[in-house]
């Protein structure tokens, strides 16, 4: 595994790829990575939320189109990253087709996604009604999605603007599918050297439920990215890019 190697990123539930920037830029520095938009990330369907054009694209699906990537771009066994939701997605494809990569990291998921009250009443709001970019309501759900209610400025506002421009549409059902995730029977097939992740405040998924993931897979590690809530990948991304990084060392030296 060299400095060239690929490096997929799966992006999250919402703010496609355009919200892992902060970390893109710092993992470039030391590989090749490569990262796409989730289908129904660009898509903009009629009507006020969005849903007269917004397929429903289910976990799996994502993930075939995550092997898909890989066959035309002609990689063998690139390393994956997915976060928050796209380590949903990566999960997904690792278990059912391990050989397809070479390393796996995860930040922000657990084998079996267990919702919240919070996360049940978004879901049903994003369904049901058409919200402004700078819906209180949701905007203070946002805040959960940090170890702290962030202060005032260009990354809070980038924060907001990228995650709407995925369709409400598409959100609530990416909560759903969240909802129904579970791969705890097919953890064994995954054979390959991994690394999870977690934000040590994170209040979406907490770190210890993210900490048994990793008890859960073979040959995996647990790493904390101290300080960090779900969205460690925006807001500690040099801390995030350190974990990755020191992860392939380790991978490297095994081999």
């Amino acid at each position: 595994m060299g400095v060239g190697d690929p490096l997929i990123v799966v992006p999250g539930m919402a703010g496609g790829w355009r919200l892992t920037r902060p970390l893109l830029r710092r993992l470039a520095q030391h590989r090749q990575v490569i990262t796409y938009s989730l289908r129904g990330d660009l898509t903009h369907g009629r009507g006020p939320l969005g849903a007269s054009r917004t397929p429903y694209v289910e976990i799996g699906q994502h993930a075939a189109d995550l092997a898909g990537l890989i066959e035309r771009l002609g990689l063998e066994r690139p390393s994956i990253l997915g976060v928050s939701f796209g380590g949903a997605v990566a999960l997904e494809l690792a278990v059912e087709q391990p050989r397809l990569l070479d390393s796996l990291i995860v930040q922000g998921i657990e084998s079996r996604f267990r919702a919240t009250t919070a996360s049940g009443i978004v879901r049903n709001v994003l369904e049901r009604y058409a919200l402004p970019p700078n819906s209180p309501f949701i905007n203070q759900f946002l805040n959960l999605l940090y170890a702290k209610k962030p202060e005032p400025g260009p990354q809070a506002d980038f924060v907001v603007e990228r995650i709407w421009e995925t369709p409400q549409a598409v959100m609530a059902q990416r909560l759903g599918q969240l909802e129904q995730f579970d791969v705890t029977d097919r953890l064994w097939r995954l054979d390959v050297p991994t690394l999870v992740l977690a934000g040590s405040k994170d209040a979406i998924i907490p770190a210890s439920r993210q900490k048994r993931l990793a008890s859960e897979i073979s040959n995996a590690r647990f790493e904390t990215i101290e300080g960090a809530g779900h969205i460690g990948f925006v807001t500690h991304a040099d801390q995030m890019a350190r974990q990755v990084h020191a992860h392939f060392q380790r991978v490297k030296a095994a081999v």
